[in-house]
């Protein structure tokens, strides 16, 4: 048996110190991205001529590609219900039986009505809070006069 392989040979790096201790610049861009985006940039022109053309011919694909660019989905669309202004917890009782109605008679969707009891919650909780803190300070002024 060799002297070497009954010792661990000495490394440039310590365990747990980096060859790198800086790290990646910041702003640094990935060579293979820029070099695409050369390409493309290059090329932008004539792609983009080259799938309206596709498109014009009933190319569906190209199609999609255009309109999803042009018109892109839609995530959230506006929901017109009336709903009474929410100052108190009674307000928000109300509020939130009015969406209960508006779903079981079909004007609003399941997704659209959970979507608005989130918010009457974040209401709620906001005059909860309002209220705590007005209950607090009037406590600790009450203490203060007594003590």
């Amino acid at each position: 048996m060799s002297e070497k392989a009954g010792k661990k040979q000495e490394t440039r790096f310590k365990p747990g110190q980096s060859g790198n201790p800086a790290g990646k610049p910041k702003g640094t861009r990935n060579a293979a991205l820029m070099a695409l985006e050369q390409i493309g940039q290059a090329d932008a022109e004539g792609i983009l001529r080259a799938v309206i053309t596709a498109a014009k011919t009933g190319d569906m694909q190209a199609a999609k590609i255009i309109m999803d660019r042009l018109w892109p989905v839609r995530r959230g669309v506006p929901v017109m219900i009336d709903l009474p202004k929410i100052k108190t917890a009674s307000d928000v009782i109300e509020a939130t039986a009015q969406i209960i109605e508006a779903t079981a008679r079909g004007e609003i969707t399941t997704d659209e009505a959970a979507a608005l009891a989130g918010l009457v919650e974040g209401q709620r909780k906001a005059i909860e809070t309002h209220e705590l803190e007005q209950r607090i300070a009037a406590l600790e002024e009450r203490s203060k006069q007594n003590g």
